[in-house]
């Protein structure tokens, strides 16, 4: 990668308001810093008129170009992106994820030595008066301990895949690499707006290059930050969950006949013995607590965690359902 070569950048877009501005605009400040030219292009994803509005400011300004489809969902709109593009390489980046002014020059210095080289970037959780970002960041901090302990470089292939923490949100590797990933992308789903763009397709990426995290190489996350939206996006992540985890059509079968088994057998007890019900779920939420505590969760996180592990149980155990479903009919 010679010092000339520009960095392309996907960022797919669907009714995110200003959101999209501040994500460009921000990354616009760290390629500077990085003496880094750009060629970003925003997907938009079938947009309602205000967002639509916003980037064609975007565009008029000479911050981005534009490539416009009907609705398709995320994995679609990244893979538009990536065929439009011709740099050698790109960064994958979401309208709510917000580049740390000096981030991109770590990343060009891991590209300049290792051209094939694939980079997920160190995701800060913006957490403040946003319990629904803090719920998440504390489940997160949970899954992926062994890393948010000691935040470090890493780099992690398909043997110790799930150790780490990853997704296609603020991810930087080699054009073709991307795209070869993403054609070898095969959903559990017939329609591909709810497949789990992030876990299978970095799975493939995985498999060619080794996918390294620097906490130098950092963003900022805004989550959803009402309790609508919220709910909405974990109904949507548990559907997304099945095709990401599950694995294969029969195994989706088989948990759907378990849980057809097991979901009225636990309703009996719960009614027929509701203190039993009740002192489940205290200690599902004290565990939970104690875990996100002893992953390196804030106390704004531990916090949220107690407070909302009933409804996200509840709403992302009921998008699981539709997955499994959803599979099983493909």
């Amino acid at each position: 990668m010679s010092a000339a070569d520009p960095l392309g950048v996907v960022i797919p877009c669907y009714n995110e308001g200003d959101w999209i501005r501040r994500s460009v605009e921000a990354l616009h400040i760290a390629a500077r810093r990085a003496e880094w030219p750009l060629d970003v292009l925003v997907v938009d994803d079938g947009s309602g008129p205000e967002t639509a509005a916003i980037i064609d400011q975007l565009v008029a300004e000479g911050q981005a170009r534009v490539l416009r489809q009907a609705n398709a969902g995320r994995f679609a709109a990244r893979l538009n992106g990536l065929l439009a593009l011709a740099t050698e390489h790109v960064f994958l980046l979401d309208s709510r994820v917000i580049v740390s002014p000096d981030s991109l020059v770590p990343l060009r210095r891991h590209l300049a030595e290792e051209p094939t080289s694939a980079w997920n970037a160190h995701v800060e959780v913006m957490t403040d008066g946003n319990p629904y970002a803090a719920f998440m960041y504390g489940i997160t901090k949970v899954g992926w301990r062994a890393y948010f302990r000691q935040p470090r470089v890493v780099r992690f292939g398909p043997d110790d895949f799930d150790a780490y923490p990853k997704g296609t949100g603020a991810f930087a590797a080699p054009r073709e690499t991307l795209i070869e990933a993403s054609r070898e992308f095969d959903s559990l789903f017939a329609d591909q707006r709810f497949a789990s763009d992030d876990t299978k397709m970095l799975r493939n990426v995985a498999g060619m290059t080794p996918i390294g995290i620097d906490p130098a190489f950092t963003v900022d996350y805004y989550g959803r930050d009402s309790a609508r939206r919220w709910l909405k996006q974990v109904y949507f992540r548990g559907t997304t969950f099945v095709d990401g985890y599950v694995g294969t059509r029969s195994r989706a079968i088989g948990l759907l006949a378990a849980l057809g088994v097991a979901l009225p057998a636990t309703a009996t007890l719960v009614v027929r013995k509701p203190a039993v019900g009740v002192a489940g779920v205290a200690a599902a939420t004290a565990a939970a607590a104690a875990a996100t505590r002893a992953s390196g969760g804030t106390a704004r996180e531990v916090s949220a965690v107690a407070g909302l592990l009933v409804p996200f149980t509840a709403v992302f155990g009921t998008g699981f359902l539709r997955g499994l479903v959803m599979a099983a009919k493909r």
